[in-house]
């Protein structure tokens, strides 16, 4: 991902409505899955950027972030200090078998440096802990390219389907795969249209979300996923258990 990019994460990680709401969103899945907190739990946030989407995780309990650029786990380990940053590649961990208690990777399997996700996944179920959790979110829509995709080094998109074949054929229970952004899919595919070739980061745009109204509308999506998944989404998220 391109430096500026980083910074663009860094400075927007408190205001921008997408990461207020992706971490609510991704509290409120993960959190009433959790393993109970003891003097031992260590969570990951693999490929975690700057900490923007995971550092909810740092909050409650030691967290190892994982990233391959210097600049971001700068940024994250000055912003949250439950973070422990670690340069590190997806394609080959350095941790130990059965390290952590969750596993968060958020953005990172879509990227081109990253050729192979399913067996990323499958490194992610060696170093969970039994009975600990793995959870995917991943760019949905698999047609709907826009300038974002280019800034950040996109290489793909996924299906909730591809995500939660991965999750299981990685040996993890799946607890949920759902879509979720369902409201953004139509603004996404014209800004596909729109921008056709070109390279726009949306950290740079949109930071209220349109004077709070797609924050509302995440809002009212994330009390429907308390009892339903979605089909479809700009996000896809898989959650898989590894067994006791």
């Amino acid at each position: 991902m391109e430096l500026d990019e980083y910074r663009r994460m860094a400075a927007a990680g408190d205001s921008h409505w997408w990461y207020r709401s992706t971490r609510a969103l991704l509290q409120g899945l993960v959190e009433p899955l959790l393993p109970p907190i003891n003097e031992h739990t260590v969570y990951l946030d693999a490929g975690g950027g700057t900490g923007a989407t995971g550092r909810w995780l740092a909050e409650r309990a030691t967290t190892v972030l994982d990233d391959f650029e210097p600049m971001a786990l700068s940024f994250a380990s000055a912003k949250t200090p439950g973070y422990q940053g670690v340069q590190a590649d997806l394609n080959s961990l350095p941790h130990h078998d059965e390290a952590f208690d969750v596993v968060l990777c958020v953005t990172a399997l879509c990227h081109r440096m990253n050729p192979d996700p399913a067996a990323i996944v499958r490194e992610f179920a060696r170093i969970t802990k039994p009975g600990g959790l793995v959870c995917l979110m991943e760019p949905g829509g698999k047609r709907l390219w826009r300038g974002h995709d280019v800034v950040t080094h996109t290489a793909r998109r996924f299906s909730i389907r591809e995500l939660r074949d991965m999750v299981q054929a990685a040996g993890l229970h799946l607890e949920r795969a759902t879509g979720a952004y369902s409201f953004l899919l139509p603004p996404a595919a014209l800004l596909g249209l729109l921008e056709r070739g070109s390279a726009k980061s949306d950290v740079g745009r949109n930071e209220s979300g349109l004077g709070g109204l797609l924050g509302a509308a995440a809002r009212i999506e994330r009390r429907l996923l308390h009892r339903i998944d979605m089909p479809a989404g700009l996000s896809a998220i898989a959650i898989g258990r590894k067994p006791s």
